[in-house]
């Protein structure tokens, strides 16, 4: 059984507690490798160093700093099959899907280095003679991100690079599910040369590692991708220090088929944003409402293509469409959900039940006849379960997918621009995609509202999420 490290001020270190939490499998339910269980002093340990080393992290130009993320980023490209196969085996993503996310977090490392030379402020304009107004962005100091287990490996460089190439440093907590593609990335990390200090890992529960992170008087921002609980919990442990949080928590994206729509696009859209990873990103397309003048014809297409899913163990079938759920509360989540959805009145189509045997596979399942007020269109379901529902009115279904705590992504379809804007003014939410899958673009802004979090990551304005602004008021006498 593989042992992993923790990466503490540029050194593999075990922690201080002595035990350890073991890594299953979910495609096979056996223990892989196992992750030491941090404590409070590691956290603190790890914090020490990140505040030392970036003092002089600030002072280094960006352009320098960049050198260090096109490295990394090239570790990566090195070591491309290594990290693919962890994700395969730890997450129980499909070959495909893995291969992406280890390609764009090595992307993500280049463009964020890219911003060395945009990183930028503004010169006002002053109400008095002889003076200057500047406003400039500085670094914040000390970040904390805690990384979910959906992406594990992409969500790395969503923070890390945005916080180094801003010239702070990093402390990152792994979710204890799928710690070893972090504490492998380490080893990249280390041989880049980045001075010792700026990355920081800290292995362990959230409940103690992420709490006494978020708690830290040294940490200046913490960065949480994960559930609302989790959110809501780092929150109340930022709070007496006033620290800044940044978070990505749930969604419910609904997903509108108006009666002009391209059924056929429409339906393999939806299809690729209800079952990519499994059903388990938080913007997949979680509820669908369709035209009732197109929702027979709809409905046959989108049953035809869930059945036709390949659902297996992906480090063994390379084809697999989808591979398990991350650990058995979650089948056990997906599995009562769908349970009481049709104790409300809803209709199995295809799938609905676990498919057994080792392993926490659950097929791709289409639901009929849901109404609004049932709870699998208001509770996130976080697996591979497509409600349907039938609308008349577009006032009425933008008020239906408005009807919702979350506020993450969403989608249109319609060859009708009228229909397109309107429903991305009046919607509730910070994505909206018109014709097309739900899939963020690293240069864009992934952000939601409502529960869906605050703050955001990618493009400039993630990046921005990462530095504080001081403007200078300079007096000159002439």
């Amino acid at each position: 059984m593989k042992e992993l490290k923790m990466y503490i001020n540029g050194k593999f270190v075990e922690s201080r507690s002595g035990e350890w939490i073991d890594v299953l499998n979910p495609s096979t339910e056996d223990v892989t490798s196992r992750q030491p269980a941090g404590t409070v002093e590691d956290v603190q340990e790890a914090v020490d160093a990140a505040e030392k080393a970036q003092k002089a992290w600030a002072k280094v130009p960006a352009a320098e700093r960049a050198v260090y993320l096109h490295k990394i980023a090239d570790g990566i490209r090195a070591e491309f099959d290594k990290f693919q196969e962890i994700l395969v085996r730890e997450q129980g993503k499909t070959q495909a899907l893995a291969g992406v996310e280890v390609g764009v977090t090595a992307t993500y490392f280049d463009y964020m280095a890219e911003f060395a030379r945009r990183i930028e402020g503004e010169v006002i304009q002053s109400d008095n003679r002889g003076e200057t107004m500047i406003l400039v962005k500085r670094p914040i100091g000390v970040a904390a991100g805690i990384l979910p287990w959906n992406f594990p490996f992409f969500l790395i460089a969503r923070k890390a690079a945005a916080a180094l190439i801003t010239g702070n440093a990093i402390v990152l907590k792994p979710s204890q599910l799928t710690p070893e593609n972090c504490c492998e990335l380490c080893k990249i990390i280390d041989a880049s040369g980045l001075p010792a200090g700026l990355f920081n890992v800290v292995t362990g529960r959230g409940s103690l590692v992420g709490n006494a992170m978020a708690s830290n008087p040294k940490v200046g921002i913490v960065s949480l991708t994960g559930s609302v609980e989790a959110g809501v919990k780092i929150m109340e442990a930022a709070a007496p220090n006033i620290t800044k949080v940044s978070l990505e928590l749930g969604g419910k994206a609904p997903a509108i088929v108006c009666a002009d729509a391209d059924l056929e696009l429409a339906a393999q859209a939806i299809l690729e944003s209800r079952i990519g990873n499994s059903g388990q990103i938080c913007n997949n397309a979680e509820r669908v409402y369709v035209h009732k003048s197109v929702k027979k014809e709809f409905t046959d297409i989108i049953v035809k293509k869930f059945q036709a899913v390949k659902v297996g163990n992906p480090a063994i079938e390379k084809d697999v469409d989808m591979g398990p759920l991350v650990e058995k509360r979650a089948l056990e989540s997906v599995t009562k959900k769908v349970e009481k959805a049709v104790v409300q009145g809803a209709k199995i189509l295809c799938g609905g039940a676990p498919i057994g045997g080792k392993g926490y596979f659950y097929p791709a399942t289409v639901l009929d006849n849901c109404t609004q007020d049932m709870d699998i269109i208001h509770e996130e379901t976080f697996g591979p379960v497509l409600p349907l529902i039938e609308f008349d009115t577009l006032d009425q279904v933008i008020d239906w997918a408005n009807d919702c705590e979350y506020g993450l992504a969403s989608s249109v379809f319609t060859k009708d621009i009228d229909t397109a804007t309107r429903v991305c003014r009046e919607i509730e939410f910070g994505e909206t995609y018109i014709n097309r899958m739900h899939f963020e673009a690293i240069q864009g802004f992934h952000a939601g509202v409502k529960k869906s979090g605050i703050g955001g990551a990618d493009g400039k304005h993630g990046m921005e999420e990462y530095l504080n602004t001081k403007v200078i008021y300079m007096q000159t006498h002439y």
